[in-house]
């Protein structure tokens, strides 16, 4: 088994894939107007309309109702990233912050509200973990 992708439901694909091409540097690839993905080495953000949901199971998923689930980014430098989101990041959580498991996390919320972990491993055990 092997985890391919996390699918956010939202009401307004194009925003929040802006959102996420920018945050990210990723560039979107759209299948249609409903649905699109960025993909990343390690995985894939699938951002779909609420349109998709029924094809699935109505009712099954709605937009802006989630606070249980984080989104997380590996990246180079989060303290640098952090710098480079904060014209269009309106909702920090927490800036960079070192945590006991060894990662420097940056925690945010994307528009629709869900939340979003950038981080870079800093101890050695950390970096080991996520050496390529």
């Amino acid at each position: 088994m092997d985890l391919v992708s996390i699918r956010i439901i939202t009401n307004d694909v194009a925003r929040l894939v802006s959102f996420y091409e920018n945050a990210t540097g990723v560039s979107a690839t759209w299948a249609t107007e409903d649905f699109a993905e960025l993909s990343t080495p390690r995985g894939t953000l699938a951002i779909a309309s609420t349109k998709t949901v029924p094809l699935f199971a109505p009712g099954s998923a709605t937009p802006e109702d989630d606070r249980s689930v984080i989104i997380e980014f590996l990246v180079d430098d989060v303290d640098r990233v952090y710098g480079n989101l904060t014209e269009s990041v309106t909702d920090f959580v927490n800036e960079p912050t070192t945590m006991p498991w060894g990662n420097r996390a940056l925690l945010f919320r994307d528009p629709d509200g869900n939340l979003v972990n950038f981080f870079t491993p800093v101890t050695p055990e950390a970096i080991e973990k996520f050496a390529r």
